[in-house]
């Protein structure tokens, strides 16, 4: 059930045609397949396997009661993941990457014309025991106020049902922001919905190709299983809002990012960003 469009067949920069922005609408995702070159992919894995050996940090991962529920006990006490934020902080191929102008124009074909990078985060997951991830919604680890805001999955290896490919709750972002489990019996935990209502089984797979780009609103329900591959199942997610939906919590909160397309409207009695801090004024 996914709609797709190749860059070969159609040799343009809009990417999305009005199928497809109704697709995504609709479903609340979509794939783009061949965003990236062949070329482009080899140099942001390289890129990406410098950043993981120079600068990522490799911990248990997500924390909460529903990883007895996705994982054996044996497992659960190997599964590992990496992860840094920002990766364009550290590498020029990354920079260009989330600026890259056929994603950036796809972005704004779906959020509208002025077109903000929000952040960007590393998602490997390690062979045989590389991390899944429950049911959730990305705007509870950065709540927004509307849905003008968009996760892009930058895929750097193939992905399938061995290695954990991103799965969908079909239409799941109409319904807007859900409550998410927060702590447990232990404390706090991560951000997530409850494992006895929202089940893997229910979604939708959507496997990709390398250089293919994943993307889904901030409210669309998803998740994935484990990689049980050999390989690492490399994966960058970039977040793109539009400048006005304002961040009320969460990850980069009061952080301005690039203007990747239009321009920043300014808000009644709106400061300068301070060259003193991240933090902004609205």
């Amino acid at each position: 059930m996914l709609c797709c469009l190749s860059l070969a067949e159609f040799g343009r920069l809009d990417l999305l045609t009005e199928d497809d922005t109704q697709f995504f609408e609709r479903h609340g995702y979509l794939r783009i397949p061949s965003v990236f070159t062949p070329d482009e992919v080899v140099e942001l894995a390289a890129e990406l396997d410098w950043l993981i050996e120079a600068w990522a940090g490799r911990s248990p991962g997500w924390s909460g009661d529903w990883r007895s529920v996705y994982m054996d006990p044996e497992t659960e006490k190997q599964s590992k993941l990496v992860a840094m934020h920002d990766l364009y902080f550290y590498s020029d191929a990354w920079m260009r990457a989330v600026t890259h102008p056929h994603l950036t124009k796809a972005m704004s074909q779906l959020i509208g014309p002025n077109v903000e990078v929000h952040h960007s985060t590393m998602h490997v997951k390690p062979p045989e025991t590389g991390h899944p991830f429950p049911m959730h919604q990305d705007w509870a680890f950065y709540q927004h106020e509307n849905e003008r805001y968009i996760d892009v999955l930058v895929h750097l290896d193939d992905t399938d049902a061995d290695n954990g490919e991103i799965r969908f709750l079909d239409g799941s972002h109409k319904e807007g922001a859900r409550p998410h489990i927060t702590s447990n019996a232990s404390g706090p935990c991560t951000p997530h919905l409850a494992t006895d209502q929202y089940h893997l089984a229910d979604t939708v797979a959507v496997p990709a190709k390398a250089g293919d780009a994943v993307c889904f609103s901030i409210h669309t329900i998803h998740g994935s299983y484990i990689n049980q591959t050999q390989q690492n199942r490399r994966i960058v997610r970039i977040g793109y809002r539009d400048p006005d939906n304002r961040q009320t919590d969460g990850q980069s909160v009061g952080r301005p990012g690039l203007m990747v397309k239009g321009r920043r409207p300014r808000q009644a009695e709106q400061p300068l960003f301070s060259i003193n801090g991240p933090h902004i004024t609205r």
